[in-house]
């Protein structure tokens, strides 16, 4: 192929928005000659590396606007160190059935024994599988829905919310709510219910969360909500912080 043919090629493959295949496309023509490749072959191959390049461009953006503090991963999890935890119902939860179904997952436990790093995990499940995720603490989460009260645009935030395919909240029972705090939070969940799934982790256990609404009745109608079309886990062991703290002065 001429030199001008080439950049005629390249320049098309730009206008048509295939912006990987421009960037490999005289290399991919060098290699299927060396390898006496068939056309249909060729092309197969220079596809195939288009659409892997814009996958992995998605997967990766999708991680991004997650906001996940973190990036952790079902893989790196120690099902050992936590035997509370059944590894086969957490990799189960990893195919994102629960999501497609719009149901819920609630990991409860004392601080440090990896409630977070599920949760994670389980979103960066779902932004490989390019669903629409959201990461927020509790208290964030709280905030945010209350500062939209300033510019009247609240139903306009519980809509975007409720538009994610999964919403994790972190940290439930750290930081008490006010009632307009509280009543927000039981509007967001009331929108989402059988809609969409939400991720919840808490070191709190539920007949305790009245401490958190400040209600008994508020509560008690997240809690219902919540549970219903849910997966609960109460995870009962060491703390991960604490094993990786032994483990740093064992080799000290």
């Amino acid at each position: 192929m001429t030199e001008d043919a080439m950049e005629t090629l390249k320049q098309h493959l730009k206008t048509l928005q295939l912006p990987y295949m421009r960037e490999v496309v005289e290399r991919e023509i060098e290699n299927a000659v060396k390898m006496k490749l068939t056309y249909q072959a060729f092309l197969t191959r220079l596809v195939e590396a288009e659409v892997l390049q814009k996958t992995n461009r998605s997967i990766a953006t999708k991680i991004h606007l997650a906001r996940f503090p973190r990036i952790c991963t079902l893989e790196e999890f120690d099902f050992s160190f936590q035997p509370s935890l059944h590894a086969a119902e957490i990799r189960e939860l990893g195919e994102l059935g629960f999501i497609h179904r719009k149901e819920n997952v609630i990991f409860l436990g004392p601080p440090g024994v990896g409630k977070t790093h599920l949760a994670i995990a389980l979103g960066v499940k779902a932004c490989t599988a390019r669903l629409r995720v959201a990461f927020f603490t509790a208290s964030e989460l709280a905030d945010l829905l209350y500062a939209s009260l300033a510019d009247r645009s609240t139903p306009q935030k519980l809509a975007s919310l409720s538009r994610y395919h999964l919403l994790i909240i972190d940290e439930l029972g750290y930081m008490p709510m006010d009632k307009q705090r509280a009543n927000l939070f039981f509007q967001l969940v009331s929108k989402r219910y059988e809609t969409g799934s939400i991720i919840l982790t808490t070191n709190m256990p539920f007949d305790e969360w009245d401490k958190v609404f400040g209600d008994t009745i508020a509560s008690a109608a997240i809690i219902d909500r919540l549970v219903h079309h849910s997966h609960i886990f109460h995870i009962q062991g060491h703390s991960y912080r604490m094993k990786d703290k032994l483990k740093a002065d064992a080799s000290a």
